[in-house]
């Protein structure tokens, strides 16, 4: 048996290895609304960003880290070696246009790539510039966002009625797992038949493993992102009171950001400027700063820690995840030889100062195989291999 903060060096090289929660998120949308502008600035990747549709026609792909101010509150009392950060990896996933379902522009592609993430980032264009085209002429981002949802829905349709087609003799001659399939497809059918998204149809009795099964769009969570114009990058706009109004019924977060700030904020090279400039402009946090959190969110995610003299790190779990299940995003040895967890609550860690006082003041608690790990619990892990 061991604890994990001695044993990193000793974990086998090869084999099992980390399950960990590496969220993506892809960024879609109609070209020319910001998608490319607003993906350099979470990922500092430089994808071209021109001023005409298709210019990101691969996904670009960046790794981006979580910024989390306990992480460097905890290395400021443990001093480690090293800190590292939760990730999150972002898609900027090329342009859409009607017809993309079946295959106009380069819906085909975008499709695909976006089947990949797990959630959806929906940027929409809500400010006026004469200077950046408008694939539709117009600003209207209600009826973009109806023009990717329509795309997505249509191929949803195309791939429920194929898997209906697939269950519906086993489900009438009395297959039971066929029966459940052709159930819950039948029903999501139904929805997109009336121009509605297949995550409306899902309800506290869905069984999710079965939904995931069929790898629908129009299932994925979605995070509408309004670009506004500088004068209301603080309070927002008319389009974007549009757009909240628009989605009031689903199940999705609207926030607003200013893309072009964004990239003024990215360009700066120390945390001093960026905090001068954000203070110049009436804002608290830098916008993309304010979409990973949502994102978070969005999944259902959280983050514990681990620290120590070597590194204080930070992990993401779903929600409601137990002790083994936060020590597989380790490693999966961990999941499979866990013994307990030796927890301390992040608030009596800053208070107390270190693990040891945590310690002597009874804050240091030892949990089984049931704990429900909370975010920013500061945990060591027994194990046995």
């Amino acid at each position: 048996m061991f604890w994990f903060r001695y044993l990193r060096a000793r974990l086998p090289k090869q084999g099992p290895k980390t399950s960990t929660m590496a969220l993506k998120c892809g960024i879609v949308g109609l070209p020319n609304v910001g998608k490319s502008t607003l993906f350099n600035c979470l990922s500092n990747a430089k994808a071209q960003a021109a001023n005409f549709p298709f210019c990101t026609i691969e996904p670009n792909v960046g790794i981006i880290t979580v910024p989390d101010a306990r992480l460097n509150k905890l290395a400021e009392l443990v001093k480690p070696q090293r800190i590292l950060p939760t990730t999150v990896e972002i898609v900027d996933i090329a342009g859409l246009v009607k017809g993309a379902s079946k295959g106009e522009g380069l819906g085909n592609q975008f499709l695909g790539n976006i089947r990949e993430c797990d959630a959806i980032l929906h940027v929409l264009r809500c400010f006026d510039d004469p200077n950046v085209v408008h694939v539709d002429g117009n600003v209207d981002p209600v009826r973009d966002k109806e023009v990717i949802d329509i795309e997505l829905q249509l191929k949803d349709l195309e791939t429920v009625e194929a898997r209906i087609k697939k269950v519906e003799k086993g489900a009438s001659t009395g297959d039971k797992d066929a029966k459940k399939r052709f159930e819950l497809l039948s029903k999501i059918r139904e929805h997109l038949l009336k121009g509605e998204s297949a995550r409306a149809a899902i309800d506290e009795n869905t069984d999710p493993v079965l939904l995931n099964e069929f790898q629908l769009l129009t299932t994925k969570p979605v995070m509408y992102v309004c670009n506004v114009d500088e004068k209301s990058a603080v309070t927002g706009n008319a389009y974007v009171e549009k757009v909240k109004a628009a989605v009031a019924h689903e199940n999705a977060e609207v926030i607003f950001v200013t893309a072009a700030i964004e990239a003024e904020i990215a360009s700066l090279d120390t945390p001093e400027e960026r905090e001068m400039f954000l203070a110049d402009m009436g804002l608290n946090e830098p916008g993309v700063n304010k979409l990973i959190h949502a994102a978070y969110h969005l999944l259902k995610l959280q983050t514990y820690f681990t620290a120590g003299v070597q590194e204080v790190r930070a992990w993401t779990i779903h929600q409601g995840d137990t002790g083994p299940k936060a020590a597989g995003v380790i490693h999966s040895d961990f999941e499979k030889g866990y013994i307990r967890a030796e927890v301390m609550a992040y608030a009596d860690f800053i208070t107390l100062g270190s693990e040891a006082a945590c310690r002597a003041a009874g804050k240091l608690r030892v949990e089984g195989k049931e704990y429900i790990v909370k975010d920013g619990d500061v945990m060591h892990f027994l194990f046995n291999v």
